[in-house]
């Protein structure tokens, strides 16, 4: 089973891949996780890919994907693998899919956990930091006492600038516009499956699991 996991920031997707593999044994291959790897151990795509990354640009398909194929070659990939973080357009979906055929394998089902937009934005704007101590508070999960200062030095607390809500909101609103061409090149090819990710985070594993089991 080869399977791409999608998800917008906060959907609760690195979790749920952690759920995933441990109950099905497939393999996580985060493509972050490849870049530090190959990087890390300057192999021959990690080099080409240090060139772009050093010089803030972004790493062509053929690079990332070479790394891809690599990684999926390993021994513990032969009972299916789960991607993560990769395709993140239709383009390198495309290259994706015409590098699987060649090796014989294709995406068997795409995963997108779906939560609203505005439901991310709690989840994710709101947090705060102690000015001394470090302790991190969140406006609605973990409030502190008295707003705005620390419980346990009493120093205040401040808050980044991509901690702010309208902030969140309008990465949120760009990604989501990236993402939507994405989902719909899976759905037109039958392989997108779409989960409330709003629930518990039980609830949520159970449907992905059925998914894969079908």
């Amino acid at each position: 089973m080869y399977v791409v996991l999608l998800g917008l920031p906060g959907a609760g997707k690195g979790t749920q891949a952690q759920r995933l593999k441990q109950a099905t044994g497939l393999a996580h291959i985060s493509s972050g996780d490849l870049f530090r790897e190959n990087i890390g151990k300057g192999t021959d795509l990690g080099k080409r890919a240090k060139e772009y990354v050093d010089g803030g640009l972004l790493v062509p398909d053929e690079i990332t994907i070479g790394m891809i194929l690599d990684r999926i070659a390993r021994p513990d990939c032969a009972g299916g693998f789960m991607l993560d973080g990769f395709p993140r357009n239709t383009g390198q979906a495309e290259a994706l899919d015409t590098a699987l055929t060649g090796s014989g394998r294709a995406i068997d089902r795409t995963l997108y956990i779906k939560v609203g937009k505005e439901d991310l934005v709690n989840r994710l704007a709101g947090r705060w930091t102690c000015t001394g101590c470090g302790a991190v508070y969140h406006e609605v999960n973990h409030p502190p006492k008295q707003p705005g200062v620390c419980d346990n030095c009493g120093a205040a607390l401040s808050q980044r600038e991509d901690d702010r809500a309208d902030v969140v909101r309008k990465r949120i609103e760009i990604q989501f516009e990236n993402l939507e061409p994405l989902l719909e090149y899976y759905r037109r090819q039958g392989k997108l499956s779409e989960v409330d990710g709003a629930r518990d985070a039980e609830a949520v594993t159970a449907d992905l699991l059925r998914l894969i089991a079908e």
